[in-house]
């Protein structure tokens, strides 16, 4: 398959699926806190190359055995990690049941790995890869460094970059009620960086359009 026969998404970025993360935790220490919520939102193109969310998934996770739960951590992200409706998961099946989908969307518009997009991602990366090497995963559909940040793209398409401020400047509405829980915070993300990367397609459009009148 030629670069011009595989799908768009495909080639628009250099063969990597950006697939949005949020993740919740009980701490800022990747080997040391656990991961709490996960929760990743695949993104689709239409025919006219323009970025939509087409589905979210995501998991409540148990504690690994021996993590530090740090109070103010939970205090601020307001998850109780042992309360039974949570119905939460230990973190390889968390994981793994969201690794399948992902890996499906990389299949399916003929990209080579998944990339994560997230505001201010290197925090997200760290606990990724960190549960990815406690639950010994050989798999891993992420590249293992690279990422997308919405809060530099924020800053130069809105000039901000805290990421209430930044969706508000793109147009949408914030509720603080909801924020901190990874599908909110995760939602919210795609509807930034797919509107980050439309506005820059339409701008590009339009100067090849002037180049040419």
């Amino acid at each position: 398959m030629t670069s011009q026969e595989s799908p768009l998404f495909a080639r628009r970025f250099r063969g990597y699926l950006p697939v949005i993360i949020d993740i919740e935790t009980s701490g800022f220490n990747p080997t040391r806190h656990a991961l709490l919520e996960i929760a990743a939102v695949i993104l689709e193109m239409n025919e006219h190359g323009r970025l939509q969310m087409k589905e979210t998934h995501a998991r409540h996770v148990k504690p690994f055995p021996g993590a530090v739960l740090d109070p103010a951590a939970l205090s601020f992200n307001k998850i109780d990690p042992y309360h039974p409706f949570r119905f939460a998961v230990d973190e390889s099946e968390a994981l793994i049941g969201l690794f399948e989908p992902i890996r499906a969307a990389v299949k399916r518009n003929g990209c080579t790995k998944a990339i994560l997009v997230g505001h201010n991602p290197a925090f997200d990366i760290g606990f990724l890869n960190a549960a990815v090497i406690r639950c010994r995963i050989k798999k891993n559909p992420f590249h293992p460094f690279s990422t997308f940040d919405t809060a530099t793209l924020a800053g130069l398409a809105y000039g901000q970059t805290v990421l209430s401020k930044a969706l508000q400047a793109a147009g949408f509405e914030w509720n603080s009620s909801e924020a901190h829980s990874a599908i909110y915070d995760a939602e919210q993300t795609a509807r930034l960086f797919c509107t980050i990367v439309n506005r820059w397609a339409d701008l590009t459009t339009i100067e090849r359009h002037e180049k040419t009148a």
